[in-house]
């Protein structure tokens, strides 16, 4: 684990599991972050009580008050900037951004399956393991990538991989992919506190 310590700004759309997940790496000492910031998509979401109960700064930004996504980016960006946040980990967030200039490979998102496949819109929680078993796929997993202006589409820092078995239904294949995902984000996010990731086009080189 790098020495120096990364702030992060925490986007969530949902329960807020991957949020608990760096929640946990934190506080047992096994991720060197902090959280100053987590901002959810909309009122009442379960993730709002996780980041309560850390005593964490929780704001709402909903994109349905803003006349498009420019603003609502623009405002989402804003806001991480305020807290100090150096990297933004999208944890479950389900809305497009527009990524500025001065945050680009500064943004992080994972997904639950292998990009490129099984990504873009609409293709979150149960419909991409549902998609995964109905193409019968051997295996799947968890895709860790720095964010650009489209759907599961940046430079791929971390991939790992789960089997997808035979009488697999998405809950119980949602379970593997979860513990994939568990251990690669942390993972990416040491990477890059450590600086030994580059982005080269479409390839990231780790050192």
């Amino acid at each position: 684990m790098t020495d120096r310590s990364i702030q992060l700004a925490v986007l969530v759309s949902g329960s807020g599991s991957t949020l608990q997940n760096l929640i946990d790496k934190i506080s047992a000492g096994e991720l060197n972050a902090t959280i100053g910031l987590v901002i959810g998509s909309r009122d009442a979401l379960a993730a709002a009580g996780r980041a309560g109960g850390a005593g964490l700064d929780y704001q709402v930004v909903r994109r349905k008050d803003f006349a498009d996504v420019e603003a609502f980016s623009n405002e989402m960006f804003s806001r991480c900037a305020g807290s100090g946040a150096e990297l933004v980990v999208c944890a479950g967030w389900l809305s497009l951004l527009r990524i500025p200039a001065a945050w680009r490979a500064k943004v992080v998102n994972v997904h639950p399956a292998l990009l490129p496949s099984f990504g873009g819109q609409g293709m979150f929680g149960e419909h991409v393991h549902r998609a995964v078993i109905d193409h019968g796929c051997k295996v799947s997993g968890c895709t860790v990538h720095f964010v650009d202006d489209h759907y599961d589409n940046g430079p791929i820092i971390i991939q790992q991989t789960c089997a997808v078995l035979e009488n697999d239904t998405p809950k119980s294949l949602a379970e593997r992919v979860q513990a994939c995902e568990r251990d690669a984000l942390p993972k990416a996010i040491r990477l890059i506190a450590a600086g030994r990731v580059a982005v080269d086009g479409r390839r990231v080189r780790v050192t």
